[in-house]
């Protein structure tokens, strides 16, 4: 057995659990920038392979199910710090049991994967909801510090609500960007966006909305325990309203 080291990509992921099935057991799965070295076993740096990646993709999809390939996906973006070898252990017991994985609902291999399923995509589902956009020359912009990695599946949704716009949507605690432009987007990563001009209508908009967002609140209806919930204290720093 051994340990292999991936880039950090789910495509480089999926290399991982290619080798497992088809040169040597994995003892364990995991970063190379966040691995430190076993004494139990040996390590293996393995060179992401987009042909061996989509193979492994393709057998979840068939063999397994749609659900487990998103399932498994939400898990890899999530921030969970053993997620690689939750997704191993899932898959090793989904691929025994085939299209009836998804019923063991609460078996040990399957729960967590389930969990941090839901974890992710009610992240994505409040970002949805509270991202906020800024004018900046034409471009819309928005800056968020999401606790996943949830950027990619954000992308289709703006893209086709502003597709007829141009926006960078920016996640400072990764220095990473949705950059979407004619209807393509992509992901742009290691980048630093500072300084960033509004234009000139922008601040008496951002004004116009926070007196909005007080207005309509009423006093005696104030219930900041379900403000906490919709909008919690983490994302108010990037929402128009709160700042």
């Amino acid at each position: 057995m051994v340990d292999y080291l991936y880039d950090g990509t789910f495509e480089g992921l999926m290399t991982c659990i290619y080798h497992h099935y088809k040169k040597e057991r994995a003892a364990g799965i995991y970063e190379m920038s966040n691995y430190q070295q076993s004494l139990a076993y040996p390590s293996e740096i393995v060179e992401t392979d987009i042909l061996k990646a989509k193979t492994v993709s393709d057998a979840i999809n068939s063999k397994i199910s749609k659900e487990a390939y998103i399932s498994v996906y939400y898990c890899y973006l999530s921030n969970d710090a053993n997620k690689e070898n939750i997704i191993l252990e899932f898959l090793i017991f989904a691929f025994k049991y085939g299209k009836n994985t998804m019923n063991f609902y609460t078996h040990e291999k399957v729960l967590p994967v389930n969990e941090i399923y839901k974890r992710v995509a009610r992240e994505e589902h409040r970002v949805l909801g509270i991202l906020r956009f800024s004018d900046i020359g034409g471009i819309l912009y928005a800056k968020y510090s999401p606790d996943n990695d949830i950027s990619v599946l954000l992308a289709d949704h703006f893209a086709d609500r502003y597709k007829y716009e141009k926006f960078i949507i920016f996640d400072e605690k990764r220095k990473k960007a949705v950059v979407y432009a004619d209807n393509v987007w992509e992901i742009k990563e290691n980048i630093n966006i500072d300084n960033v001009e509004f234009s000139s209508n922008e601040d008496m908009i951002h004004r116009l909305w926070k007196q909005y967002f007080t207005d309509l609140a009423i006093k005696e209806r104030k219930n900041i325990k379900l403000q906490f919930q919709f909008a919690p204290a983490r994302y108010r720093k990037n929402m128009t309203e709160f700042i």
